[in-house]
Parts: structure tokens; C-alpha cells; sequence
């Protein structure tokens, strides 16, 4: 294509990838169980969640967490955040609520996101109550938030956090299979054009599992479906394949062997149109490289260098030794790793970098999006079709071309 061969690119998406520091309009999103926190291991989790090793830095923007205590544990994390070494000091807590067993929470950076209050008057809305058996164990909560520099103030998403019950068993499995779907089912009634995730220690071994089957699985009403975004259906516990996108344990008490912890995205989240998933739905993760080029997703901290064993520290080839050493310290005793991913949302127009400013890494943008009439943007090495058609689609008819470049010249000129 002739604007490519003419223009330079920009290596914003290729950082993004690689778990570099995100911009403006990427929404870093974590899954965690922190391991019955109350309060302590502040260097630990500080040195996890803002220690840089070659450029990459977890530096999120929400944390979707399980196994909170109470409600100063709460106020001790958010003082964790806040006082972090690199922290923006920016860092707040959706309502906390002490149910049976542990509990959820979420925390989040107030300069870019705020609760949403449509649906709740806090934000925050008990899906369903925990109890004894044959329910689930503990709470599902669900976390509504919005852009707090959405112009258009339209985006709307909801987080749920989940820790389903432990151990095999007919009746284990019973009780996740429960708790799917009754977080199905409020997905389901969510209104339209609401996008969601589901955040998640799950305990589940295997994709078939009846519980996982209902999260993912089509159904006659597919309005509360979630998507695995990297795509990596199977038997993961105990299985060296998976070894990537293992979570727990990274103590040692177990060794790095089950895919426990996922995050899981709405529909909305992977079409390549919009509020999208930065990486590529469709393509399953790698099997042998934790650096893969078409997922933003990580379980934070594994290199793949160590299966049924303890993450390794020394040598450490994503993390380095010591945010790898603070991510084991952190998680104490059979504990967890993070999992994140990141999101792009509403963009700027004509501002593919969104950074307030419409220049020369624009010009490159537009040049490396433009197709033509009737065609529409491939995936280019640095931006995917989404991206191209949120920034440059200006007569939001699904290509990128003169018209296009006619609107982007005036805001050029502007």
C-alpha cells in the first residue's frame, strides 16, 4: 500500500504488547487473588504492581481482587497503591462488602475510570450471596464503571470478581457450575451496549468442566457470554503445554501448574470494533514464549521456564528477579499470579496515540489504516482494523480512505 511504503510507523502497539508502561487510552485491567490479605507484604505487592524490569511494568489502571479480609484490608491495599514507588497516587476502592468466607474488591485509578451509577447507587451490586452447601462458597460482586475522560460519556463496563469453590468432586463442581451461572445470567440482563468482563480465581482444571462450558458456551440467549481472549481451550492442570498461562501456585507448595486465574471478556470486547481487547481473539496464545505478539494478556511473573515448581527468580526473562521474587513473596503459601490484559477504549479521533495532540504520529497511523473505498484495514504490524476504524473512520462507513482523509486534514490543520 502506497502510504506505507511513503510513511513511517509508529511502535506504540508493538509496546503495548510487550507489557510496556500503556498511554492514555488504554485501560490496563488485573486479576488477583491476593491470599487472604488484610494487611503486610507492602514492599512485596509495591515492587510487584510498579517494579520495572527492560521497560515492563504491571503499572495497572483496575484491579479486580479476591481474598480481601476486611475492610481495612481494603484501606491497607489502597495505601499500598498509593504509596508505591512510581504510583500516580491516584488509586480508590469501589464499596467493600464482608460476606461469607473471603471477599472481593476492586480498586482502580480515579484520574481514569469512576463507578458507574446507573444500575446501583454505589456502583457496586451483589450478584449473588455465598453460603453453605450446595451453594457457592463465597459472594459474586459486580464492579460498574465508566471513563472519567469519555467525552461522549457512553461507555459503560461491568467487573465481575468470582472465587468459585476448590477441589474436585461432583459436588464442587455443582457449586461453580451454580455461580456461572447466576453471573451468566446477570450478564445477561445487563442493557445494551454495556460491555463486561468476568475477573476470576476459578478453580476450574479443564475447559470442559460444566461451570466453564456455561460461561463460554453458546446458548439460545448469548447476551451474557464470555470469551476466553487468548483462546486457549483444554486440559490445563498438570499439563506442561499450558505451562505460559499458569497461575498458581508460584510458591512452590504446589509448583506451576493450573490455570486457575483468567480474565474473560464480552463479545462486544472482541469484535474488533470499538472498546476492544488489544491483541487478537482469534489466534490462540503460544505454547512456547510468554512475549507473544497478538496478546496484550499475561499471567504476570511466568516466563514458561518452570512447571510443577516455583516460578523462577533468578533469570527471569519477563519479569527479572526481582519483581519476580516480590510477586512470589506476595503470594504467600499456595498463592497466585496476577493475570492481566489491557483495552483499548474510546479513542480520540484522529489521534490514534490519543495524546492530545494530532501530529506526525498520526500522519503515520492514518497512512498505515488507509485501504481505500470499500475495504477494510487490515491488521497492520502496528495497528489492528479496530483501531484504524475508531481513529480514521471519521463517516463511519467501515473503510479508511480520501473521505476519511479529508476530515483528518481539517483536524490536522485545526
Amino acid at each position: 500500500m502506497f502510504g506505507r511504503q511513503m510513511m513511517g510507523r509508529s511502535a506504540a502497539m508493538l509496546c503495548l504488547l510487550v507489557g510496556s508502561t500503556v498511554s492514555a487510552d488504554v485501560l490496563r485491567v488485573v486479576e488477583w487473588n491476593i491470599s487472604t490479605y488484610s494487611s503486610g507484604r507492602v514492599s512485596e505487592f509495591q515492587t510487584a504492581i510498579y517494579g520495572s524490569f527492560e521497560g515492563r511494568s504491571m503499572s495497572p489502571d483496575v484491579i479486580v481482587a479476591q481474598e480481601l479480609l476486611s475492610s481495612s484490608g481494603v484501606t491497607n491495599f489502597v495505601n499500598i497503591l498509593n504509596t508505591a514507588p512510581g504510583s500516580p497516587g491516584d488509586w480508590a476502592a469501589a464499596p467493600f462488602v464482608n460476606g461469607p468466607d473471603t471477599d472481593n474488591a476492586c480498586f482502580y485509578r480515579t484520574s481514569k475510570v469512576a463507578l458507574a451509577t446507573e444500575l446501583s447507587a454505589t456502583g457496586m451490586t451483589i450478584v449473588a450471596n455465598g453460603g453453605a452447601s450446595p451453594n457457592h462458597p463465597r459472594d459474586v460482586n459486580r464492579y460498574d464503571i465508566k471513563l472519567v475522560n469519555d467525552s461522549t460519556d457512553t461507555f459503560r463496563m461491568a467487573l465481575y470478581s468470582s472465587h468459585m469453590k476448590a477441589s474436585t468432586g461432583g459436588s464442587n463442581q455443582a457449586r461453580r457450575l451454580l455461580e456461572a451461572q447466576r453471573i451468566r445470567d446477570d450478564a445477561q440482563g445487563l442493557p445494551a451496549g454495556w460491555h463486561f468482563a468476568l475477573f476470576g480465581d476459578f478453580n476450574i482444571r479443564n475447559s470442559t468442566e460444566g461451570a466453564y462450558v456455561e460461561m463460554v458456551g453458546s446458548q439460545g440467549n448469548n447476551n451474557g457470554r464470555f470469551f476466553d481472549p487468548i483462546k486457549t481451550p483444554g486440559s490445563w492442570n498438570n499439563s506442561a503445554t499450558y505451562r505460559i498461562v499458569h497461575t498458581q501456585d508460584p510458591t512452590g507448595a504446589g509448583g506451576m501448574d493450573d490455570r486457575f486465574d483468567q480474565i474473560l471478556l464480552s463479545g462486544g470486547l472482541v469484535d474488533g470494533v470499538g472498546p476492544d481487547y488489544i491483541g487478537n481473539p482469534n489466534i490462540a496464545y503460544s505454547t512456547t514464549t510468554w512475549n507473544d505478539p497478538n496478546h496484550s494478556y499475561r499471567s504476570w511473573g511466568n516466563d514458561g521456564t518452570t512447571f510443577n515448581t516455583s516460578i523462577k527468580t533468578t533469570g527471569n526473562t519477563m519479569v527479572g528477579p526481582t519483581i519476580a521474587q516480590a510477586l512470589k513473596d506476595s503470594a504467600l503459601n499456595g498463592g497466585h499470579l496476577p493475570v492481566f490484559l489491557d483495552i483499548r477504549v474510546p479513542p480520540c479521533v484522529g489521534d490514534i496515540d490519543c495524546d492530545g495532540e494530532i501530529d506526525g504520529t498520526d500522519i503515520a497511523g492514518f497512512a498505515d489504516c488507509l485501504d481505500g473505498p470499500d475495504v477494510t484495514p487490515d491488521a497492520s504490524p502496528n495497528y489492528l482494523f479496530g483501531e484504524c476504524l475508531d481513529a480514521f473512520d471519521a463517516d463511519d462507513d467501515g473503510d479508511v480512505d480520501l473521505q476519511d482523509f479529508d476530515i483528518f486534514a481539517s483536524l490536522l490543520a485545526s
